[in-house]
């Protein structure tokens, strides 16, 4: 619906407020008169009109006048399409390659994906008040160029697979910290995505790793609190789901694929053996920062050099890494100083990553670390 009032409006924030008015009133007559028969046809032809009456009157936007001869419509077809989810659609249609790469994710972000601005810049490891700025410099480009918004051709669907993928990966990684209906929609869209893309092995990668992910989910919690990888109880695990992820990931290697979501998926499904091969995974790591230059990855090669070779030696990785308004940072750095004794280094760590946490289990976690190492 966004990106149709988008491309017939060719402003998002426009776009926007008519969605919402015509959300308002179907939650006022629907009730009263009952459903439509096309209900998404009928939302956006009332927010089309909305947008059209607000555009009326208000004389100052003399440059979109063009907009005033388009008759009041009523409810009508809306076309098929050769994408097997709605959202999907949406997600590909905002991701213009007009835009960088990071504009199209944070948008798309912000415009489809259900996360907040706040949440969008935690994940780019930016501050707020920055996330705001692109966002607004992205619609700004997107006016002034009038760039337009509609459904790509299918020859056109891997020049925007980069940032469709990122999209569906950062909605799934906000899932997967804690809003439990996120992470399911992402894989919704990822199954969509290897249905609608077979031949892409990064498509198929990404459904593998978030199934391999998920697969662990209700053993992360238990009464509430959160529970460590080497913590938690196999038996929760859902060992059909692993075995589907593992399937998946077996698609994406006989497509010959080598991108980044196939490298972490490979690090997932060893994840899910007992023992795990540390040092395999490590050097997965070590490949997958080469993919990347991620330092958050670095970050997590550290983690798994630790296990194979101690906590000095991730400990000496991690203290090269600038991650410092990242939250996972502080606790890996604390856990590493806290096993090899000492202690109030490790305590410091903790308390900037508890000022850091946002979700209310991970806080509890690290008030638990804090007062283990106060008891000594």
């Amino acid at each position: 619906m966004l990106a149709t009032l988008i491309g017939f409006l060719g402003d998002f924030d426009l776009a926007e407020e008519a969605a919402q008015e015509a959300f308002a009133i179907a939650a006022e007559r629907w009730p009263r008169d009952g459903v439509p028969s096309n209900p998404g046809a009928w939302l956006t032809t009332t927010a089309r009109n909305r947008a059209v009456d607000r555009l009326r009157r208000d004389r100052t936007l003399a440059v979109k006048t063009k907009l005033l001869e388009v008759p009041v419509a009523v409810e009508d077809h809306v076309d098929e399409t050769t994408f097997p989810d709605e959202r999907l659609e949406l997600i590909f249609t905002c991701c213009h390659p007009a835009l960088g790469l990071d504009a199209q994710v944070a948008l798309t972000l912000r415009t489809l994906g259900g996360l907040t601005t706040d949440e969008i810049a935690r994940a780019f490891l930016v501050p707020e008040p920055t996330m705001a700025q692109r966002l607004v410099r992205a619609k700004r480009k997107i006016a002034t160029a009038g760039i337009p918004f509609r459904i790509p051709a299918d020859h056109l669907l891997p020049d925007r697979l980069a940032a469709v993928l990122a999209v569906v990966y950062l909605i799934f990684n906000e899932g997967y910290g804690g809003r439990g209906e996120l992470a399911e929609e992402a894989i919704r869209l990822g199954r969509a995505l290897a249905e609608l893309m077979p031949d892409e092995p990064e498509a198929q990668a990404l459904l593998a790793l978030m199934l391999l992910h998920d697969a662990r989910r209700e053993a992360r919690l238990r009464d509430g609190e959160l529970v460590l990888l080497e913590d938690q109880d196999r038996t929760v695990w859902d060992a059909a789901q692993i075995e589907e992820g593992r399937a998946v990931l077996g698609r994406a290697l006989a497509l010959q694929g080598r991108g980044p979501y196939l490298v972490q998926a490979a690090i997932a499904s060893l994840h899910a053996d007992e023992p795990r091969d540390w040092r395999q995974i490590a050097v997965l790591y070590g490949e997958l920062a080469r993919l990347t230059r991620s330092p958050v990855v670095e970050l997590n090669r550290a983690v798994a050099v630790a296990e194979a070779e101690g906590p000095a030696a991730g400990l000496a990785i991690v203290d090269r890494l600038a991650l410092d308004n990242y939250r996972y940072f502080h606790s890996a750095r604390a856990a590493f100083l806290r096993r090899l004794d000492r202690g109030d280094e490790a305590r410091a760590a903790y308390e900037r990553a508890l000022a850091l946490a946002t979700a209310e289990h991970e806080r509890r976690f690290l008030r638990r670390r804090i007062a283990e190492l106060a008891a000594g």
